[in-house]
């Protein structure tokens, strides 16, 4: 088992930033510090270099970043194996999961609730960024699974489904788009709010506008905002139409908040997949997890 010491170094290596641990740890600052000198005092070394307001590893910093790593891969192996040898093996285990946004708030809550209910030992932390970041989180080992849209070609990350979902054209009910049918030509002079750089839902919208040879920037962009809810708020007091997940928008216009605006020949579906590291495929109780997840949304958990 890592020591805590060991743990607490880990959040801190991963993150650069002792203030960041502090926050994942639910701990104070002070505390982290503390953990860390001691470590530098058993090693006798120093294990961060302090930058003015940054950090960085030391070599032997480096050094022990990746033998904990390896030691954590070893730890999760061992519990997989033990468990299976005895079914009274039951440590408590902390999942640590990042998924987009859309995944995070609008697909998961249900299922990390079902989880939990049926796994009392377990702990999970979900992160919530964009496709793009949580594909940097989990290859920096800041995450061991991720969920994000679409698939990225990552050489040395494996891609299992998980869901399909449409992006839809929405408005206010009061816009003078509501109800309408528009041509794809009809985007070059539709002011429109989008996701930022970097969303697996504007890499969608991205995707099909090439297929009909339009580039993104030929578009009537007038704002771009960092999440699905940000721009859900915008669209509700502005005249702007904007591309969201349908997973996102289900209640609004349900509701008839939102108006779906229908585009002619312009589809819009992405999958939804669970990424890891290969190699990682196999550690639990992430592999339970995405079981999980997959037996969840076809009906089986």
């Amino acid at each position: 088992m890592l020591s805590h010491p060991h743990e607490v170094f880990l959040e801190v290596a991963q993150r650069l930033s002792f203030t960041k641990a502090s926050q994942a740890l639910f701990t104070s600052q002070s505390a982290v510090s503390k953990q860390v000198k001691a470590l530098e005092e058993h090693y006798k070394t120093g294990l961060f270099e302090r930058l003015g307001s940054s950090i960085q590893l030391t070599p032997a910093g480096r050094k022990l970043y990746e033998k904990l790593l390896q030691a954590k891969q070893l730890q999760q192996e061992l519990h997989q194996e033990m468990s299976a040898l005895s079914p009274d093996f039951a440590p408590s285990q902390h999942l640590v999961i990042g998924a987009s946004t859309t995944i995070s708030l609008y697909v998961l809550p249900p299922v990390v609730s079902a989880y939990l209910q049926k796994h009392p030992n377990r702990q999970l932390s979900l992160k919530n960024r964009n496709s793009d970041n949580i594909l940097r989180a989990l290859l920096d080992h800041e995450i061991e699974l991720g969920i994000i849209e679409g698939i990225h070609k990552v050489s040395n990350v494996t891609y299992t489904p998980l869901l399909t979902d449409d992006v839809v054209a929405v408005c206010a009910a009061g816009n003078t788009l509501a109800g309408r049918t528009l041509e794809v030509r009809d985007l070059l002079t539709t002011p429109l709010a989008l996701r930022e750089a970097g969303s697996g839902t504007l890499a969608v919208l991205e995707e099909a506008l090439a297929r009909h040879r339009i580039k993104l920037a030929a578009l009537p962009v007038r704002v771009r905002l960092g999440g699905t809810e940000a721009l859900k708020n915008f669209v509700r007091v502005d005249t702007c139409l904007a591309f969201l997940p349908r997973q996102a928008v289900l209640k609004e216009l349900a509701s008839g908040e939102f108006s779906e605006v229908k585009i002619k020949d312009f589809p819009l579906r992405r999958e939804f997949n669970f990424i890891q590291r290969k190699g990682t495929e196999n550690n639990a109780p992430y592999k339970d997890f995405l079981q999980f997840t997959r037996r969840y949304y076809s009906g089986k958990a």
